[in-house]
C-alpha cells in the first residue's frame, strides 16, 4: 500500500486541496448570493412600486383632461344655459363655450402623447374629431358601438380600452389606447339613467410609457407589462404579446415576477426578471470564492512541487519513450526501476510496443502487399482486354475497306496505348482522361457506322487540370455502350462534369435500354460487397480503384430506369 502513487495523490489532494476548496467556495457563494438576491429583489420591487405610483398618476392626469368638457366658463348667460349641455352640443355645436373642433385641437395639442381626440353626439351619431398630423377618419373603422357598450353600464365614469391600433385614421398604425368619457347633461330634473349628449375618445399613443420603462434596466430577456383586471395587455417591452404567451412566461420558475396595483386600470404593473442575468454579477461572492481558490491553489502548489521531485522523472522518461515508438522506432524498451503504478506502466508499455511491432510485421506489411497486389491484378484486367478489343475493331475494319479512316484508327490506338502503358501514373488531369476517351470513341463509333455519339459537359467552374484516376472513364463507357446501347439503332452517351462543395462529380449516362431494379441493386451491392458475385468487373474495378486512393468516402453509384437509360456518377476530391 505504501508503494501505491495514487494512493499518496489521492490522500494528498483531498485533504490539502480538494476538501478547503469546495467547503470555503460552498458556503461563501451561499451567504453572499443569499444576501445580493434579497438586496436586489428589494431594491427592483421599490422601482416597480415607484414606476406604478407614476403610471396610475399619468393616467389620472388624462382623466383630468377628460373632465375639461364640465368646466364650463360661460359669461353673460343663465345659469340654466350654462348647465344645459343638450343645448349646447346640439345647438350651438360647442363645448365650454367653444366650437367642439376647437375644443378638440385644444385637447390634442394639451398633451405631446395625445395623438388624436373625436367627440360623438349621441342626438345623430356625427363624429367631431381632430388628429396631430390632420389625416382623414374613417368613421366605419370606429369601433365606437363597442365601446359605447361597454361603457353603458357604467355612463358617469371614465373608460379605458386596451392597445390597439389606429387604423381608423387614414394611413396611420400607431399602437395607442383610448380614454372615453360621456358628456352629461346636469340641467333640469334628474334622472335614474344619465342623460348622455355625446362621448368624448382620447387616442394616447403608447410610446409615453417608454418614459417609465427607462426607469427600470431591464436585460434581454426580461419583461415589463402593464395589465388590467380583464387581462388586457397594454404594453410590453418584449413587443406584442398575446394574453396566454403572457400568462405562461408568468409561471415560468426561472423568473422573478414582481408586481404593483394600477387603480386606475384596476389592473397591475408586472415586472418578470430573468435570475440568471439578475444574479450573475455577484461579485463579492465571486472574490471570495477567488481567495479561497487562491490558498487552495498556492498548497496545491506546494505538495506538487515536492510530489514531483521524486514522481516526475520516471514519467518523464516514459513521455520521451512514447514519443520515439510515435516516430516510427520499436526498438528500445524502458528499464522498469519499481514495483509501483509507474513501473507497472512500463512494463505494460513495454509488452504493448512489442505486439504492436509484432503486429505491423506480421499483419499491417502484409495486407499493404496483399492490397497492392490486388491492386496490380485489377488494372492488369483492364488494360489487356481494353488493347484486345480495339485490335479487334482495327482488324474487322481493314478486312472491310481500305480509306484514311484505318490510319486515322491507328493513330487513336497509338495515342491510347501510349496512355495505358504509362505505369508510372496513377492520377492525370481531367483533361488528359477526357482526350484519353475521345481517341476511344472514335474507334467505337466507327466500328458501330456512327450509330453512337458522345457529348461532354464541363461546367466552367472545374478546372481541366484538377486530378483524378487514370482509366477511370473508359471502362464505364464501354460498359454503357455493350449493356446500353447495343440493342438500339442509335444512342448517345454523356459526360458531365461539375463542382459539389467540396468534390468533383463526373456523370456517365446513355439513354440505352436500362436496367430493371433486382439488377440495379444487385449491381449496387456487388460494389461493396467483396465476396459478391458480379458481371460488372469494369464498374466494381474502377470502384476499388477510386475508395483504395481517396477513400471509403469516395467511388461511384449506379442509377438506372428500365428503357430510359443508365447513369453512373464518380466522386473525387477536388486538391485543395
Amino acid at each position: 500500500m505504501t508503494k501505491s502513487i495514487f494512493v499518496k495523490f489521492a490522500a494528498s489532494f483531498i485533504l490539502v486541496g480538494l476538501i478547503p476548496l469546495f467547503t470555503l467556495s460552498y458556503f461563501s457563494v451561499q451567504i453572499f448570493s443569499g444576501y445580493v438576491e434579497r438586496y436586489t429583489t428589494s431594491n427592483l420591487q421599490q422601482m416597480v412600486m415607484y414606476m406604478s405610483y407614476n403610471l396610475n398618476s399619468a393616467f389620472q392626469q388624462y382623466n383630468d383632461i377628460s373632465k375639461l368638457m364640465y368646466n364650463v366658463r360661460y359669461e353673460g348667460l343663465s345659469e340654466d344655459i350654462k348647465q344645459n349641455q343638450t343645448f349646447n352640443v346640439n345647438e350651438l355645436e360647442q363645448i365650454n363655450a367653444t366650437p367642439i373642433d376647437s375644443f378638440l385641437k385644444t385637447i390634442v395639442f394639451s398633451d405631446n402623447y395625445i395623438t388624436g381626440a373625436y367627440f360623438v353626439r349621441a342626438a345623430d351619431g356625427r363624429i367631431y374629431y381632430q388628429e396631430r398630423e390632420n389625416r382623414g377618419i374613417r368613421s366605419e373603422l370606429l369601433p365606437i358601438r363597442e365601446w359605447r357598450d361597454e361603457m353603458s353600464s357604467h355612463p358617469s365614469q371614465a373608460a379605458i380600452f386596451p392597445t390597439h391600433q389606429d387604423s381608423y385614421f387614414t394611413g396611420s398604425k400607431r399602437e395607442v389606447f383610448t380614454l372615453a368619457r360621456n358628456l352629461i347633461d346636469t340641467s333640469g330634473r334628474l334622472t335614474r339613467e344619465p342623460k348622455v349628449v355625446g362621448t368624448l375618445f382620447l387616442d394616447i399613443d403608447t410610446v409615453m410609457f417608454n418614459q417609465f420603462l427607462n426607469e427600470l434596466y431591464l436585460g434581454d430577456r426580461d419583461e415589463l407589462v402593464l395589465i388590467d383586471g380583464q387581462d388586457h395587455i397594454y404594453f410590453s417591452n418584449q413587443g406584442n404579446r398575446t394574453k396566454d404567451e403572457f400568462l405562461s412566461g408568468s409561471k415560468d420558475n426561472e423568473m422573478l415576477v414582481l408586481s404593483e396595483d394600477i387603480p386606475f386600470v384596476n389592473g397591475q404593473l408586472i415586472a418578470m426578471i430573468h435570475r440568471a442575468g439578475l444574479f450573475e454579477q455577484l461579485l463579492s461572492a465571486r472574490a471570495t470564492v477567488y481567495i479561497a481558490i487562491l490558498i487552495c491553489s498556492v498548497a496545491l502548489i506546494v505538495m506538487g512541487a515536492w510530489f514531483s521531485r521524486r514522481l516526475a522523472a520516471p514519467i518523464r522518461k516514459l513521455i520521451q519513450q512514447m514519443a520515439v515508438v510515435e516516430s516510427g522506432r520499436l526498438d528500445s524498451m524502458l528499464a522498469v526501476n519499481s514495483n509501483d503504478e509507474i513501473g507497472r506502466l512500463t512494463q505494460g508499455f513495454n509488452r504493448m510496443v512489442e505486439r504492436l511491432r509484432v503486429h505491423i510485421d506480421e499483419a499491417y506489411v502484409a495486407q499493404i502487399k496483399q492490397k497492392q497486389t490486388e491492386l496490380n491484378a485489377l488494372k492488369s484486367q483492364i488494360r489487356p482486354h481494353y488493347l484486345y478489343n480495339t485490335l479487334e475493331v482495327i482488324r474487322m475494319n481493314a478486312v472491310d475497306k481500305e480509306a484514311d479512316e484505318v490510319a486515322d484508327m491507328i493513330h487513336s490506338l497509338s495515342n491510347q496505348l501510349k496512355y495505358v502503358i504509362d505505369y508510372g501514373e496513377e492520377r492525370v488531369s481531367l483533361r488528359r482522361e477526357l482526350e484519353h476517351l475521345h481517341d476511344y470513341f472514335y474507334i467505337i463509333s466507327v466500328r458501330y457506322d456512327n450509330k453512337y455519339m458522345l457529348c461532354c459537359d464541363v461546367a466552367p467552374d472545374v478546372e481541366m487540370d484538377w486530378p483524378i484516376l487514370k482509366l477511370c472513364l473508359q471502362p464505364i463507357v464501354e460498359n454503357a455502350i455493350q449493356h446500353g446501347l447495343r440493342q438500339k439503332k442509335k444512342g448517345t452517351v454523356g459526360i458531365t462534369a461539375e463542382k459539389r462543395e467540396k468534390d468533383l462529380a463526373i456523370t456517365i449516362y446513355d439513354d440505352g435500354v436500362g436496367m430493371d431494379r433486382e439488377t440495379l441493386i444487385r449491381i449496387n451491392d456487388s460494389l461493396y460487397e467483396p465476396s459478391a458475385p458480379s458481371k460488372s468487373i469494369g464498374l466494381k474495378n474502377v470502384h476499388e480503384r477510386i475508395r483504395s486512393m481517396y477513400g471509403e468516402n469516395y467511388g461511384l453509384s449506379v442509377s438506372s430506369q428500365k428503357n430510359i437509360g443508365t447513369s453512373v456518377l464518380l466522386c473525387f476530391p477536388i486538391p485543395d
